[in-house]
């Protein structure tokens, strides 16, 4: 039977959760904001892995999302040396930190999709029978 997922999603996915606890816990930079990890994309070498993030509360000031960003570059060394403990890996990748805008935009459709029905609503002569 074939594996549902590569052993670099596999791998993606555990860093994603371990990073979660890490930042978590281990970060203690007040700067920091309240930071998710939405996906761990990993090289198929396990040199590199990109970890994108998004930082609720910051209605996308993009000074403060790159502070976060730098933070977390900063932390980064630290951050792979805790994951090599955890997770038992003979090569840890590098990580490099991205933001994903993708919630916000996701969020952004969701409003104008209420805006248009709630629209659509106050036209009763427009309903479809």
């Amino acid at each position: 039977m074939a594996k549902e997922y590569s052993r670099t999603q596999r791998i993606g996915d555990q860093m994603q959760r371990e990073l979660a606890l890490l930042i978590q816990r281990e970060i203690k930079d007040p700067r920091l904001g309240l930071v998710t990890i939405t996906a761990v994309e990993v090289t198929r070498d396990l040199s590199h892995a990109k970890v994108f993030i998004t930082v609720m509360g910051q209605d996308d000031n993009a000074e403060k999302i790159k502070s976060n960003l730098d933070i977390l570059q900063d932390a980064a060394g630290f951050l792979r040396m805790q994951l090599g403990k955890a997770m038992k890996l003979r090569s840890m990748p590098l990580l490099h930190f991205y933001y994903d805008a993708s919630i916000r935009r996701g969020a952004e459709l969701s409003a104008l999709i209420e805006r248009a029905v709630a629209e659509d609503r106050k036209h009763p002569g427009n309903a479809e029978e």
